[in-house]
């Protein structure tokens, strides 16, 4: 007979429900994942008010319950102990109907407040960017200005910007928690919402509606910043980009031009003025590579290249027959392009 110690039923079945339970809780423990309770900007901060008022009417709804279940308890009607007739239509109206409907009224009033605060968009003047989705990155540009990068859009700090937003394919949702709603991108159709940002940091968005089977890697970056600093961001996205600085380099941008990506690509100052795929006048400085699938560094960008599916499975840019003598050049050029 086998007599060592071993985990009971009890204790087996106990772990079976308590270890996706912890999984869970740990999901959310990323401090560097995007949270709408930590608001940068008066959008955002309109959301997490009401939510947080919604919580805290919660939680008081839940200890009156607790309270008056735990007096039922307590002081239940002893077998043999004579009826006690009370007002219990009156605890009922004023419990059951009157309560419930003040809560009601005021979070109409308080949902109805931030809808229109919401609703007020920056004024004529205000910086335009606009947005477009695709499958599955964001093509970012700012109105009166020819250029154009992807997955990253920079504000200035402490000013309203109108984002006008579309989609090129299907229905994505543009969202970036710490900032602002979520604002759905409908096909055939201009959608506007606005951004601010009260303090200088890069915040994540991501899009917020099923989109395909690379819904999860379309992120993007907004860089809230100095006006001064935007201004110079601005100049430089309608500005061509910067040249070859080297031998490598030079080779680089040959083989970029001359071969097969600039069919789909744009680099500004050159031949390529593909339209397909995101322009890369500014990729070197990116924060990403396929818009949050992995980091942008040379390695990442050099598997990218040979073969983009083994990175993000089911997008539009086929495996690129670059001779292995050319792929360091063509590295270095796209790198150097920020």
């Amino acid at each position: 007979m086998n007599t060592r110690a071993g985990p009971t039923t009890a204790t087996r079945h106990l772990a079976r429900v308590a270890t996706p339970a912890a999984l869970l809780a740990l999901s959310g423990c990323s401090g560097t994942a995007p949270s709408a309770l930590d608001p940068a900007g008066a959008g955002a901060g309109r959301v997490a008010g009401l939510w947080w008022v919604l919580f805290w009417l919660s939680m008081a709804v839940f200890a009156e319950v607790m309270v008056v279940l735990a007096w039922a308890l307590v002081f239940r009607r002893r077998p043999g102990a004579k009826v006690r007739h009370g007002q219990p239509l009156r605890f009922v109206t004023v419990a059951g109907a009157g309560v419930p409907l003040v809560i009601l009224v005021t979070v109409y009033a308080l949902g109805l407040c931030d809808l229109a605060a919401l609703g007020d968009g920056p004024g004529p003047r205000a910086t335009t960017v606009e947005v477009t989705g695709h499958k599955w990155w964001w093509e970012v540009r700012v109105a009166g200005v020819s250029g154009a990068t992807a997955n990253e859009l920079h504000i200035p700090v402490g000013e309203k910007v109108r984002i006008r937003l579309r989609t090129a394919d299907v229905l994505h949702s543009f969202w970036v928690p710490q900032l602002m709603p979520k604002t759905d991108l409908i096909a055939g159709e201009v959608r506007e919402t606005w951004l601010h940002a009260e303090r200088a940091g890069s915040y994540r968005g991501q899009c917020a509606e099923y989109c395909g089977t690379q819904h999860a890697h379309m992120a993007f970056l907004v860089v809230a910043e100095p006006r001064r600093d935007f201004d110079a961001w601005v100049t430089r996205l309608g500005a061509p980009a910067a040249a070859p600085r080297t031998d490598a380099q030079r080779r680089g941008q040959q083989a970029f031009v001359q071969g097969t990506c600039a069919g789909c690509h744009a680099i500004r100052g050159t031949g390529a003025d593909g339209r397909i795929g995101p322009d890369l006048s500014d990729v070197g400085a990116r924060w990403s590579i396929g818009a949050g699938a992995v980091p942008n560094d040379g390695g990442h960008l050099g598997g990218w290249i040979a073969n983009s599916q083994t990175v993000k499975p089911g997008n539009y840019m086929p495996p690129q027959p670059v001779d292995a003598q050319r792929l360091p050049d063509l590295i270095a050029y796209l790198r150097s392009l920020t």
